[in-house]
């Protein structure tokens, strides 16, 4: 079907006119003044909100705009630019669209933005268009695509590579988390002749030799489009793999916010031993809620075997594990062996491979004081009803006695991180719902800052006195599981119904994600299920610039030291898609409460308006609150005062910057000049973009199944 292209048309000299920049060329002292906020224009599709929850993330201040609200702004050029102290201001270094036009024919708002890119060299981002002329495209009928590309591969062009994806090595995969659920659509063809269009990432045209764009760039009529021709959701692996190239893209690499992919591992109970699941008895015998006359408790304890593995595989990583320690394991080991504890000799002896972290003398339990005669236990109560708590002697003396013993060994400790045993002290849903009133006090005797808290109770980072929580995400790789086929075993027990055998957790709570259709092979189920499954979850955090740690236990670097799978999974998955320009940032405890608390304190900022940032020729000024850390992310070469600011990370800089309250102004090198565009005669806006197929699986998030 043939379409009808109108077009509004206005003469330059009055679209210039219209956004308050002068004509003729500009000089450094009448550049324009650009300011560091993105405007995203949404549909309600998931690939504007994607965008807009990857510029959250990152704390890059955006203006959102719901094209479905009733009453919503009008984006004219009032709204668009301005003057201020006499300088012409662009209130937006970027653009995001739905598609290339989601406004009606004629539309006097796409006249506006066209001309405003034009006049002030802003870029404007397609998040999902059809593939057509109007965008430099041709359409897919022509020897292109439309459709799938679930579990399909795509590539970074050479151009893609040396511009905004060059932190990539290459290969940009699509998830397939769900045969059943369309997670992808995509439309794939090639330049129209002629065009001036760059494509950065292609996919192979089922059944032909050529490929077609999915991520190019084209310029016409004085303005850029990055033209995006495929559907996605924040969550997904191929969006969050091209994220960073997309916002690096629309903001010429000078924007506020910083975006990392950061990975730490934290193994509990280092010293200790864990309890073994029973199989037979369907609990872990030694847990207060295995109360089977017959439950004989079967540790799971590390060798030093073990320790020299853990040394080598982080030496063939470069990674560093964290050691959560419970110095009574060795304590016990060498009161019962006669003062032998050839583990701890090891450990000792290689105490400066690993970072350490104080987990308490005993492991105890340092909430409400447990009532186990009933399962599930309960708090105990006292005579007025009122809840029994372990005491602030006791819990001080449990972060004491652990920290003195590490000392003693020389152990290399920071004395201001604890994780308590099973995150205790903490409140505890259903039985404890508040904090013991005695934890904070005790952190507070002990010098504790950060303190470990469990991020599938509570994800975000609260204050506990003078402490500050840091979430870590739990493994689905058990704690009393040495060996895989009992992690198996124990993992059909929590995700198959009653019927297949199981406990039934998951017909009890429908909206538990890992449910299983059928039980695993305890002889396979664990590399072909489990492995793959933990390690997609682990790096989809990694991907998704969240510093928060993970955690295992010892007892999954002992016998068949069953964490390494997951573990290689996500650093060796990790090394194939990124290059050397951007590796896995590995922080500590301390470091990962810092960055998670700067963060909340900047979006603060940013949601109350107290940020202002712009950027005129190579000059960008920002104005914070007082105190306030400033992030921002820069070319390579950028300064205050004549130090270089922040350090290296995916072709670029970033980091933390103090303010003072007074401006700070930060200088760009030469080379980051914002790019010329030769200006058109015309500001020329095209008909409105066709309709662009979402399966369903691309608006919400497809967790992986026991099928794939």
């Amino acid at each position: 079907m043939k379409r009808t292209i109108r077009t509004a048309v206005l003469t330059a000299g009055a679209l210039i006119a219209a956004l308050g920049l002068p004509a003729g060329t500009a000089h450094a002292d009448t550049a324009p003044r650009v300011d560091l906020r993105v405007l995203v224009v949404s549909d309600g599709g998931p690939s504007t909100d994607a965008i807009a929850a990857e510029l959250g993330a990152a704390g890059t201040p955006f203006t959102r705009i719901d094209l479905t609200q009733a009453g919503r702004q009008t984006i004219d050029a009032g709204f668009l630019a301005d003057t201020v102290g006499g300088r012409p201001r662009a209130k937006f270094q970027a653009v995001v669209l739905p598609n290339d036009n989601p406004f009606p024919a004629g539309s006097a708002e796409m006249a506006a933005l066209a001309a405003y890119e034009q006049a002030y060299s802003v870029p404007q981002v397609d998040a999902y268009t059809y593939a057509r002329p109007e965008a430099g495209l041709q359409y897919p009928v022509y020897g292109g695509y439309s459709g799938s590309l679930d579990g399909a591969q795509a590539d970074v062009t050479a151009a893609g590579k040396a511009g905004p994806f060059g932190y990539l090595k290459g290969s940009v995969p699509f998830e397939d988390n769900d045969p059943a659920v369309g997670e992808s659509y995509a439309y794939l063809s090639q330049p129209v002749a002629g065009a001036d269009f760059t494509p950065y990432v292609e996919a192979a045209i089922p059944g032909q030799t050529t490929k077609g764009s999915l991520v190019g760039e084209y310029r016409h009529d004085g303005r850029r489009e990055l033209v995006v021709t495929f559907v996605y959701n924040q969550y997904q692996e191929q969006f969050r793999l091209l994220a960073r190239g997309i916002v690096e893209w629309m903001t010429g690499g000078v924007h506020l916010g910083a975006s990392r992919n950061y990975f730490a591992v934290h193994v509990d109970d280092v010293f200790a031993a864990d309890d073994r699941w029973n199989s037979d008895l369907n609990c872990t015998p030694g847990d207060v809620d295995c109360t089977d006359p017959n439950a004989t408790p079967d540790p799971i304890r590390m060798t030093p075997a073990d320790v020299d593995h853990a040394v080598a595989w982080e030496q063939s990583k470069n990674f560093t594990l964290d050691f959560a320690y419970n110095a009574v394991g060795t304590v016990d080991q060498r009161a019962e062996n006669n003062g032998v504890d050839l583990l701890a000799d090891r450990l000792i002896a290689q105490r400066a491979k690993f970072r350490w972290i104080n987990h308490t003398y005993t492991h105890t339990f340092l909430g409400c004081v447990q009532d186990t005669a009933v399962v599930p236990w309960k708090c105990a109560t006292n005579a007025n009803g009122s809840t029994q708590w372990v005491g602030r002697g006791e819990i001080s003396a449990e972060i004491s006695n652990n920290r003195i013993w590490g000392q003693g060994v020389g152990l290399p400790l920071q004395n201001d991180e604890l994780v308590t045993g099973e995150h205790s002290g903490m409140r505890v849903l259903p039985q404890q719902p508040d904090d013991n009133p005695n934890l904070a006090p005790a952190l507070a005797d002990n010098g504790v800052a950060w303190l470990g808290s469990d991020n599938s109770r509570e994800p975000v980072q609260r204050a506990v006195g003078q402490a500050t929580t840091v979430p870590r995400y739990p493994m689905n790789v058990f704690y009393n599981a040495g060996k895989a086929a009992e992690q198996v075993d124990e993992y059909n027990w929590i995700y198959t119904s009653r019927a297949q055998g199981g406990s039934g957790v998951c017909e009890d709570n429908p909206a538990t994600t890992t449910c299983l259709s059928a039980p695993l092979s305890t002889t396979t189920g664990y590399a072909d299920h489990i492995v793959p499954l933990e390690t997609r979850i682990a790096l989809g955090h990694v991907l998704s610039n969240d510093p928060r740690p993970h955690f295992i236990h010892q007892s999954n670097l002992a016998e068949e030291r069953i964490a390494y799978p997951v573990l290689d999974g996500v650093l060796d998955g990790y090394q194939d898609l990124f290059a050397t320009s951007t590796p896995v940032v590995n922080l500590r405890m301390k470091d990962i409460g810092t960055e998670l608390k700067r963060r909340a304190a900047w979006n603060t900022a940013v949601q109350a308006g107290q940020i202002t940032a712009y950027r005129i020729g190579t000059a960008v000024t920002v104005n914070a609150p007082s105190g306030l850390q400033v992030t921002a992310t820069l070319p390579t070469g950028t300064t205050r005062n004549g130090t270089a600011f922040g350090t290296a990370y995916a072709g670029a800089v970033s980091g933390w910057t103090a303010s003072t309250g007074t401006a700070i102004t930060l200088t760009l090198p030469a080379s980051a000049a914002a790019p010329a565009l030769a200006p058109a005669k015309t500001a020329r806006t095209t008909a409105p973009a066709p309709r662009t197929r979402v399966p369903a699986g691309a608006r919400e998030h497809v967790h992986a199944t026991a099928d794939n």
